[in-house]
């Protein structure tokens, strides 16, 4: 299969509200981070929205959990032809897009998202944040939050070492760095709300 295949309530996706994607890694770094995960999803759901994921276990997983816990929609993306090697999807998981490669998993992140949280994990982590910081500040800039300690020594290095900085063009306004759940949710009631597309 080459298409992209929904299933679940997505099967007649059609996008409405907000859409957070969440990216995290397998194995988090400490009980906290996934305390934190689990808070960060949780403040989504109840500031309205939905949660798209990569679906499987760790810090997706307890993101997944607190947006489900309060009501939310929590959507699995993944790759056709990997799902079986890369086992079930978590629990929380209520919808889920299959599509044939990393840049149709990449693009439907970001041509979904209303905001990105990342937060620590391994080099596919790596990859879906630096995707969306290029997104941000060369296509549409998509309100980026890096949570947790991981994710916070990484913003530091790339700074320092030049990797991320601003320019006139290029401004870094979209990127915010939270060191907790609480932290979160105040800059979550900031934001504009309005979706993509919305007035």
């Amino acid at each position: 299969m080459n298409a992209l295949h929904l299933a679940g309530p997505a099967t007649n996706w059609a996008r409405e509200g907000l859409t957070a994607v969440f990216f995290g890694g397998v194995v988090p770094a400490s009980a906290e981070e996934a305390e934190l995960a689990e808070e960060i999803g949780r403040a989504l759901a109840q500031a309205g929205y939905s949660l798209l994921h990569g679906g499987y276990n760790g810090l997706m997983e307890a993101a997944a959990h607190g947006a489900s816990s309060e009501g939310a929609v929590v959507t699995a993306v993944t790759l056709i032809g990997k799902h079986d090697e890369w086992g079930p999807f978590n629990p929380h998981a209520t919808a889920s897009v299959h599509v044939p490669d990393l840049g149709a998993r990449l693009n439907h992140y970001l041509e979904h998202a209303d905001l990105v949280v990342a937060m620590g994990g391994g080099v596919g982590t790596l990859h879906e944040l630096t995707a969306a910081l290029y997104h941000s500040t060369t296509i549409r800039p998509v309100p980026i939050f890096l949570a947790g300690p991981a994710a916070l020594r990484l913003l530091a290095f790339l700074r320092q070492e030049k990797w991320l900085y601003a320019t006139p063009t290029r401004p870094l306004g979209f990127l915010t760095a939270v060191e907790s759940a609480d932290d979160f949710r105040t800059c979550l009631a900031t934001l504009d709300t309005a979706p993509i597309g919305g007035a």
